[in-house]
């Protein structure tokens, strides 16, 4: 059954909370840049995820965690300059929180003051709660995320579904709850089953964003460059691709390349 969306001019956190209270799902992408986060701000997504995943998408890595605390500071400024509604979310990168609860708070509080950011987001349950704790302490609105955690990759070994042991997902749900009264606004919870997923969604008041976890939450996010076909090689069962940019773009770039070869481009109407 649809839902009668309310207009925010600013999403704001208590906007989401509001949304999963009034049964309206919530969209969140993710943006590194500012002309992209400009579009998808205009066509009226409601949370822009700076993601580590730029690691990966924007600078070719094998995995989040060589991305700096520097690097998201840049790429959140160039989001949040470019955005008038949405909430932005920026996430805390590998090596910045999960040693030290004071590391964890000057490291957010960076991404706050340098980039103009509303809110951060960390990997993690019980085991960063106290940077959580400070964090929030702090007056900064704090996203958990759970499920598959890819700062912790090396750990896992894989990215494959998590929590679908009985013994995992017991600790999923008390994670999930713990975040809940720690006071995080809202919790991310990526490649869980999805009646999992819709367990958890049912058991807090704080929305939960799923990625891979089934129709059962509050709201979806997926990486931009994977659902607009930028990128081509990844094929997850949970990706739905919505244009196919690569083999648009691809046709682009020949057609720009052989008009320039033959000299057909600039005409005699695109020049001086």
């Amino acid at each position: 059954m649809s839902v009668a969306k309310k207009e925010y001019k600013k999403v704001t956190v208590k906007s989401l909370v509001d949304m999963k209270k009034n049964g309206e799902k919530i969209s969140m992408l993710t943006a590194y840049d500012f002309t992209m986060a400009k579009i998808l701000d205009g066509a009226g997504i409601d949370v822009l995820l700076v993601g580590d995943s730029a690691s990966n998408v924007m600078a070719g890595h094998e995995t989040t965690l060589p991305i700096t605390l520097d690097q998201m500071i840049y790429h959140a400024s160039s989001v949040v300059r470019a955005i008038d509604r949405c909430l932005v979310v920026v996430d805390l990168p590998f090596g910045s929180y999960q040693s030290d609860p004071k590391e964890a708070l000057r490291s957010a509080i960076r991404i706050m003051k340098e980039s103009g950011a509303h809110s951060i987001k960390l990997e993690g349950g019980k085991e960063i709660k106290e940077s959580i704790k400070r964090i929030l302490n702090a007056g900064i609105p704090v996203m958990g995320h759970l499920g598959l955690t890819p700062q912790s990759i090396y750990k896992f070994g894989t990215y494959t579904v998590r929590a679908k042991e009985e013994e995992e997902a017991e600790q999923l749900m008390e994670d999930a709850l713990l975040l809940e009264r720690l006071g995080c606004f809202a919790v991310v919870l990526e490649k869980v089953p999805a009646k999992l997923a819709q367990k958890v969604a049912k058991a807090i008041s704080i929305p939960v964003i799923g990625i891979g976890g089934g129709n059962g939450v509050d709201g979806q996010v997926l990486v931009t460059h994977d659902m607009i076909g930028m990128t081509h090689e990844f094929h997850p069962r949970f990706l739905r691709r919505y244009l196919d940019l690569y083999k648009d773009m691809t046709g682009a770039f020949k057609s720009y390349i052989d008009d320039v070869k033959s000299g057909d481009f600039p005409n005699e109407k695109e020049q001086y």
